[in-house]
């Protein structure tokens, strides 16, 4: 993690996290994605629902965390289905491992 394109990416990642909607929204789609959807992605208009957001709101959130590479999203006909990207997981956990490490 020692490039500045890696710290300045990392940045990124935790400022899209640290909004307390998109970190929840995030959480959600990875817990669909987990469970229900058998990691194909979480079909946004089942979990708008669970947040008191409006549409254009959730839309926005979604677009930081694209932005930020945390996840991918997808149209599915008129249905947009969410996934969580790994190989961003992983990095961050990576970053992690090095401050617990510490």
């Amino acid at each position: 993690m020692s490039s500045s394109t890696d710290t300045t990416r990392m940045a990124k990642i935790m400022k899209a996290l640290s909004n307390k909607n998109r970190l929840e929204l995030f959480l959600e789609i990875a817990k669909q994605q987990r469970t229900e959807f058998e990691h194909d992605g979480c079909m946004i208009s089942d979990i708008m629902a669970l947040f008191d957001l409006s549409a254009p709101t959730i839309s926005h959130h979604l677009k930081e965390l694209t932005n930020a590479g945390l996840i991918t999203t997808e149209r599915r006909g008129r249905f947009v289905v969410a996934r969580v990207e790994q190989g961003t997981v992983g990095e961050v956990q990576a970053l992690l491992a090095l401050v617990g490490g510490a």
